[in-house]
This record gives structure tokens, sequence and C-alpha cells, in this order.
């Protein structure tokens, strides 16, 4: 009986060495950026489901995982579509690069309509209450100005996906902080992009 059972043991081991062997191993790599391809995505999950095994991209999107022909890994993060990239089998090469963009994940509820007051004349009264302290100005086709626009744009308090993400990319940061290597601005492309820009936008220029 227990020879029995040794041999089975021994038998799985077989087909599973021989499995990992004709299964050759490849290492995914790459940089995840956001929908429109301008800032990366620190913290994204990258895992292969069957295996049990995954890693995150860093501050600067990129990440780098060890995985066999065949593998399906997923990609998912909060507020964003989860991607799933499939290894092909017969790789020539022993690693891959990746560039992947994430959608916005985005969720369409139904109209609710909210009566804060009780009866119609409370609401009229409660309008008529009100002390703008600017008016709100409208042109002929019933547009509001620009101005309005982005007087109600800078005191718009963040969605809740902005203040996740935020809170993720904090997380991170102290992590790499504390544990991880000290990155070298001199040498990052992202650094010397924002730089740039800031150039193009007259930020270094001597302000009066």
């Amino acid at each position: 009986m227990i020879s029995f059972f040794g041999l089975f043991f021994f038998g799985i081991q077989d087909s599973f060495a021989q499995d990992q062997k004709e299964r050759k191993v490849i290492q995914l790599s790459g940089i995840i950026l956001n929908a429109d391809s301008t800032d990366a995505v620190p913290g994204v999950n990258v895992y292969v489901p069957k295996k049990g095994r995954g890693t995150s991209s860093g501050r600067y999107g990129y990440f780098s995982l060890p995985v066999l022909e065949g593998d399906s890994v997923v990609f998912s993060f909060i507020g964003l579509e989860r991607q799933v990239f499939n290894v092909p089998e017969n790789v020539e090469e022993d690693r891959i690069s990746l560039i992947l963009t994430m959608q916005v994940d985005e969720i369409a509820l139904a109209e609710i309509e909210v009566m804060p007051y009780p009866t119609e004349e409370e609401f009229k009264r409660a309008v008529l209450a009100m002390n703008y302290e600017a008016p709100m100005t409208i042109d002929s086709r019933g547009n509001m100005s620009p101005e309005t626009l982005l007087r109600w744009a800078e005191g718009m308090p963040a969605s809740g996906n902005e203040n996740m993400r935020y809170f993720q990319q904090g997380q991170i940061m102290q992590i790499q902080d504390r544990y991880g290597p000290r990155p070298f601005t001199l040498v990052d492309p992202f650094a010397w992009s924002k730089f740039i820009q800031s150039i193009k936008r007259g930020d270094l220029k001597k302000r009066d």
C-alpha cells in the first residue's frame, strides 16, 4: 500500500516536472499608462490567477514578472477596466516587453430624483432666500459663462476614484522611499518630460 502511494506521488512529480520543462519561463515586463498615455499608473495588480503569483506596478508604472508560456496575466486596478494578456506559446526569446494603457471603468447608474424639501412651498422659499456672491451669467443659447464654470470647477472636490488613486500613490511612494532604492531623476524620462513641459508653460520665468 505504501509502495503504491509512493509510485503515485513520484508519477505526479515526474509529470509536473515534464510540464515545467516543456513550458519555457518568460520574463514579462513593461509600463502601465492611463487612457491618454500621459501619466503612469502605480499600484496596478499584475498576477497569474491559476498560479497564485503576481506583483504590482511601481511609482512610474513599471512592472516585471516571471511567467510561463501560455499563462494568462491579469491587470486590475480600482476604477480602471480589468485587462488580460495571454502569453503566446513557443516564444523565441526569453522576455516580453509591454506598454499597456488602461481605460477608466465607468458605471452608469439609474437616474434618481432627490427631493430635500417636503413641500413645493418650502422649496420656493429656500430658493428665494439664497444669497449668491456672484450671479450666474447665461448667454442667449442658455450656456453659462466660462468664468462661472471655472469658479465652480475650482471649488469642486475630488471624486472617489481620484481620492483612492492619490491615496494608493502616496502609500507606494512611502514604501519605496523606506525600503526601495532612491530614484535617480537625471535618468528618469518622466521627470525630463515634466521639466520640458514646465519650460514650455513658462513656469521657470522670473515673476515680478
